[in-house]
């Protein structure tokens, strides 16, 4: 299979969609910030390659035909909604039932550990099946039918993970310059946890809700 080609007008048009989507906070944004608040900025930065990765093995999936799976199967939809939503819930318990670390006045974080963080972005992103039907419903818009329709999804999909992965940074970025803020701000000493916690619930109770005909950024 040969690398396809766009026309430069293709590409601008597809790269202003993906920016504009990328921009708007969603699930993933919520995800990112969470983490670089609690653990850090490397945190952060971990997850999104997570999610950044996750996110890409949905636009693989979307081009060979798993998004369409989903759309025409009730149960496969289900399964997958359900598992990821679980994964989710358990995360949020996880982070309840962690030690409380002591307070501090200034936002120093322990050295996380970076590969369970980029584990768990992967799976989150990649158990969304929200984000396969994006694809397929996004990805077609700018492909040339005379052309290798698997090439050009995986190809557009890539660029679109790029994009997100690169405004999710600058999220990143954001909460880390913000976190001695929400020190200072100090109502609770142990807020790291229940962010953390209260962010996984919500994202689970998002993908359980998720409905086969929603459109939105993944």
């Amino acid at each position: 299979m040969t690398f396809p080609t766009f026309s430069s007008a293709t590409l601008a048009a597809f790269a202003a969609a993906s920016l504009v989507l990328s921009v708007t906070p969603g699930p993933g944004v919520l995800y990112v910030v969470t983490r670089t608040l609690a653990q850090g900025r490397r945190a952060g930065l971990a997850s999104v390659a997570g999610v950044a990765l996750g996110n890409f093995g949905n636009a693989v999936g979307a081009s060979i035909g798993l998004a369409a799976l989903f759309a025409v199967s009730a149960l496969a939809f289900t399964i997958v909604k359900w598992a990821g939503a679980a994964y989710l819930l358990w995360l949020g318990i996880q982070a309840l039932r962690s030690p409380r670390t002591k307070p501090v006045d200034a936002p120093r974080f322990d050295a996380p550990r970076l590969a369970p963080i980029f584990r768990d972005g992967f799976l989150v992103a990649l158990l969304n099946p929200k984000t396969a039907l994006f694809f397929a419903a996004f990805l077609p818009q700018f492909i040339d039918p005379a052309g290798s329709a698997i090439g050009q999804s995986v190809a557009l999909g890539g660029l679109f993970v790029a994009i997100a992965a690169s405004t999710d940074a600058g999220y990143v970025i954001a909460a880390h310059l913000a976190a001695p803020a929400f020190v200072r701000a100090g109502s609770g000493r142990h807020w790291g946890r229940y962010l953390t916690a209260g962010a996984y619930i919500a994202l689970a109770v998002f993908t359980a809700a998720f409905s086969s005909r929603s459109s939105a950024r993944p």
